[in-house]
């Protein structure tokens, strides 16, 4: 690619309604990644990328595999994405939320590891989408620096999705689509944490497979993947971040309970309520105590809720700031 990947516009969060035909929604740079769901019906959630291509569909909430969704995202554009008249991502007259992530645009070969991978990148953002055949070995990520969580997929056929997080370390792993706690087997990781170049894979992964990785890292003064312990109290934990985040992205890893997404653009102040389950197709649920406050340098949860602030149990995060 000619494109130089930078921190600005590298994330945004864009809210729009479905007019059932044809529309465009702007995001003020071109995506790589575009995560779509329908707040206020069960549709699933729709993920796409700029590897895999338009109208090639992942779901968070689901193993289910990649499928052709004719007329859903048709294209990625200079400043958005464009969308047909597919109901799961622009149903008529109901309110959508998108997620958008710019990578490196037209993507490279990387030949960093034992497997063969094709990345765009922004390193800036500490951000990249990856596409390889599975086997044991290694994987270049075209960070350069190591990824702290990494959402695998298996694109060709259904299996769950596959989550690395360096606070639970490579021993263990944790699934996109389900509420699990993590699981310990070393055929995930290898037992291996990722370098600044390539995470590993153990046999877990089918030679003859598919797959689709994002991988995150932490960017001071943009974003943060993290952990905190919950208090139980109203009042709960305070996480400095060095930035004001615009999307929050949580899991429990103590006790069987949802991912849970909030932002600053379906809530825009204090306190943040409404969210999002990837795990789960459910509308959009607005009400507190399960709420958090987005604040200039942190976030702190103010909420009894389980998911998000349990007596004792280690949360996992992924804070980004809103460009």
């Amino acid at each position: 690619s000619t494109a130089t990947p930078s921190l600005a516009n590298s994330f945004a969060t864009e809210l729009y309604t479905g007019n059932g035909g044809t529309q465009s929604v702007t995001t003020g740079f071109k995506p790589d990644f575009t995560w779509i769901k329908d707040r206020v019906g069960t549709d699933n959630h729709h993920l796409f990328d700029s590897i895999r291509g338009v109208e090639m569909r992942i779901i968070s909430n689901l193993a289910d595999a990649q499928n052709l969704q004719a007329n859903s995202l048709t294209s990625f554009n200079t400043l958005g994405f464009s969308l047909g008249s597919n109901s799961g991502v622009n149903a008529s007259g109901e309110n959508h939320v998108s997620w958008n992530w710019k990578a490196g645009g037209t993507p490279a070969i990387n030949t960093d590891g034992t497997i063969t991978s094709v990345v765009s990148a922004n390193q800036a953002a500490g951000f990249s989408v990856v596409s390889y055949i599975g086997a044991s070995g290694t994987v270049g990520h075209g960070l350069g620096s190591a990824p702290e969580i990494i959402f695998i997929k298996v694109t060709n056929t259904a299996d769950n999705w596959v989550v690395y997080n360096n606070t639970i370390g490579a021993t263990k792993a944790l699934f996109l689509d389900l509420t699990n706690t993590p699981s310990t087997n070393s055929t995930y990781f290898n037992n291996t944490n990722p370098s600044s170049s390539v995470f590993t894979l153990g046999t877990s992964f089918n030679n003859s497979n598919n797959y689709i990785a994002y991988c995150f890292t932490s960017i001071s003064g943009y974003s943060k993947v993290g952990t905190y312990t919950g208090n139980g109290n109203i009042n709960g934990p305070t996480e400095t971040l060095g930035f004001e985040p615009g999307f929050l992205l949580i899991k429990d890893t103590s006790s069987v309970d949802a991912w849970v997404i909030y932002d600053s653009a379906r809530n825009t102040s204090n306190p943040r309520s409404c969210h999002l389950r990837p795990n789960s197709s459910a509308v959009e649920y607005c009400g507190t105590p399960d709420s958090v406050n987005f604040n200039s340098n942190d976030f702190q949860v103010i909420s009894t809720w389980d998911a998000i602030n349990k007596l004792n149990d280690v949360y996992i995060y992924l804070a980004i700031k809103e460009n």
